[in-house]
């Protein structure tokens, strides 16, 4: 986990066993990443990743943290990670639309199709601008630029509505691959039909 200075994120840690982070140069700088080695190493039975979506500095043995993250899979580790909706390849072009801003950080669908379970996190566009507000998420000199930019009423509502549709769209999946698995081939309404009549004109 990357705090990024946030004082309710590293409360969160206290008492859990952090894997100290790798540092990497690049460009005269240091950075630290996720050290994949030293969690396979350690052998949790279970990982806590944030960020799956974003990308490793370059000289990095994966370029991106998905990519690290199946590698401690492979490892028979569990892992339980974060991505926002914004960050679903599959939905680059219509966030772009929405926001106005391109989405360098992505993660392909199925990386997360892939989970044994996925949780939507679902949180009003008002409350997540209150949170923001009190600086929870941005260091407070970023907060007014984030409210009047990026996180307006308008985006967050369509960003929420994408990630209710997608979760959705995993459920159906989940279900259709139930009654595969199960023999039914009757059908179950549990799902919105549209019906549409036309005159014979």
């Amino acid at each position: 986990v990357e705090t990024h200075g946030r004082p309710r994120t590293a409360a969160l840690l206290e008492g859990l066993e952090v894997v100290p982070r790798a540092t990497l140069a690049h460009r005269g700088a240091s950075f630290t990443e996720l050290d994949v080695d030293a969690v396979i190493a350690r052998r949790p039975k279970l990982a806590l990743i944030d960020e799956l979506a974003h990308t490793n500095v370059p000289g990095s043995r994966n370029a991106k943290r998905w990519q690290d993250v199946e590698e401690i899979l492979e490892a028979g580790i569990d892992v339980i990670s974060t991505v926002n909706v914004q960050h679903l390849e599959s939905l680059n072009d219509v966030v772009q639309e929405i926001t106005g801003v391109p989405q360098r950080e992505t993660v392909p669908d199925e990386a997360v199709r892939r989970a044994e379970a996925v949780q939507l996190v679902d949180m009003a566009p008002d409350a997540l601008r209150r949170r923001m507000a009190h600086g929870n998420i941005y260091l407070p000199e970023k907060v007014d630029a984030a409210l009047s930019n990026y996180f307006r009423v308008g985006n967050l509502t369509a960003l929420r509505e994408l990630a209710l549709l997608w979760v959705a769209g995993k459920v159906d999946d989940q279900l259709d691959r139930y009654r595969a698995e199960h023999g039914i081939a009757g059908t179950w309404e549990a799902r919105e039909r549209v019906v549409v009549a036309l005159t014979g004109g």
